[in-house]
């Protein structure tokens, strides 16, 4: 038998100004002054641009006296078991889902994110204070919402180094137990943003069993489960769960799925002892979902065929991404989601990193907005940033778009 290497401790990386602003603020700051060369095109913003289904105009105008209540704080009664029903069709559950219990409409999945965290310190064991000041992992890069919800609840953001050797996902034996004992929760995103990486179902029951035994829960960001760039659809916590969902949520909305960012409507499913404390805090702090567009989100989560032609999209633009960039930049085709994750430390000078220059190099020889990988991450105690050389690109326009973006991206930097 193998022996086990000694754990090594997560870099934590001290909060600053910096590191709480807005990757798209930073992206302005960088940008400002420089003319761009061409035509401004934009692959900054992870915003689908696919056409909506046809049926939103038509359901929520036969919704609209909903506008006229306020909503609650859980969702409909409809929503909420579309969305149990959904999972239960999306995910090999070992049982149903109580919609009741086990399922809350968001403001979309952002909302949801952000306003866990400050519920599970509430929730959170007082012995985690006495280890430390309580933290909350984050994979690296990450989504800012997991970030501000950890600073908001008061704990320490700390984050989890994800590399190419890694798969692009945190190495959980990686994980200090000294970490793990002050830690609160675990924040997981698969397919991730940025790297299109997608954790296997053993990976989740690892993450799983790590946050049960150390009395932490783990919170699944899976806005990105519908696109996927293969055959296989990827797992879901929930199924992974085995139908005992002590400790776990899972996060989902319709913005990525169907193609409706501007519709605000998301929902979370999963321990319904967290959910009951969750809902407690939505009614005083949290904004609710107008009822007509939870009409809408109803009608999204029944129908799959648009789903599928979206997907089918996403797909022709990474063909033409692997024709067109043939290798280049570190290119490797995602397993999911819809961006580029692309190497430019050949940019890379002593006053700025790769990413930052390529971004830079983009928009003023071609007029391409994208964003520098390390705005999406922060340093680890070493003081590097590990995404500081990398570049995100969002392939979420047409088909003619996505691939003047890809054209423009060699122009600058081959």
């Amino acid at each position: 038998m193998t022996a086990r290497k000694a754990p090594r401790t997560v870099p934590a990386t001290p909060s600053t100004a910096e590191d709480l602003r807005s990757p798209f603020i930073r992206l302005a700051d960088l940008l400002a002054g420089l003319e761009p060369g061409r035509a401004p095109l934009s692959a900054a913003v992870g915003e689908p641009q696919h056409a909506m289904p046809d049926f939103v105009g038509p359901v929520l105008a036969g919704a609209l006296p909903g506008f006229g209540r306020y909503p609650r704080a859980e969702g409909t009664q409809s929503f909420r078991a579309a969305a149990a029903h959904w999972l239960g069709r999306r995910y090999a559950l070992a049982r149903p889902l109580d919609p009741d219990r086990e399922v809350l409409a968001l403001n979309g999945s952002r909302e949801g994110l952000f306003s866990a965290a400050i519920v599970a310190r509430r929730l959170a064991d007082p012995a985690k204070a006495a280890n430390g000041r309580p933290a909350m992992l984050l994979p690296n890069p990450f989504y800012a919402a997991y970030a501000a919800g950890a600073e908001a609840a008061g704990c320490e953001p700390v984050v989890m180094p994800t590399t190419k050797a890694s798969g692009w996902l945190p190495d959980l034996d990686a994980l200090d137990p000294a970490l793990l004992a002050r830690t609160v929760a675990i924040f997981i995103a698969s397919p991730a943003n940025p790297q299109g990486s997608v954790a296997s179902a053993a990976y989740l029951a690892r993450a799983l069993e790590i946050a049960r035994r150390h009395g932490a829960f783990l919170f699944s960001d899976e806005c990105y489960s519908e696109i996927y760039l293969g055959a296989q659809k990827p797992p879901g916590i929930l199924e992974v769960a085995d139908g005992d969902l002590n400790r776990v949520v899972a996060f989902n909305s319709l913005s990525k799925r169907s193609s409706l960012p501007g519709l605000r409507c998301g929902f979370c499913a999963g321990d319904a002892a967290f959910l009951k404390d969750f809902l407690a805090f939505r009614w005083v702090a949290a904004p609710q979902v107008p009822e007509p567009l939870q009409a809408v989100a109803v009608a999204a989560l029944e129908d799959e065929a648009h789903v599928s032609a979206s997907r089918d999209l996403y797909r022709a633009k990474f063909d033409l991404a692997d024709r067109i960039l043939a290798g280049r930049f570190g290119h490797v085709r995602p397993d999911g989601g819809f961006f580029l994750w692309l190497d430019a430390s050949h940019l890379a000078t002593p006053g700025q990193s790769g990413g930052e220059a390529a971004a830079v190099k983009l928009w003023r020889d071609q007029g391409l907005r994208t964003v520098p990988g390390g705005y999406l991450a922060r340093r680890d105690l070493s003081g590097a940033n590990p995404c500081a050389d990398y570049l995100r690109v969002a392939l979420v326009q047409d088909l003619p778009t996505c691939e003047e973006v890809l054209h423009r991206l060699v122009a600058a930097l081959a």
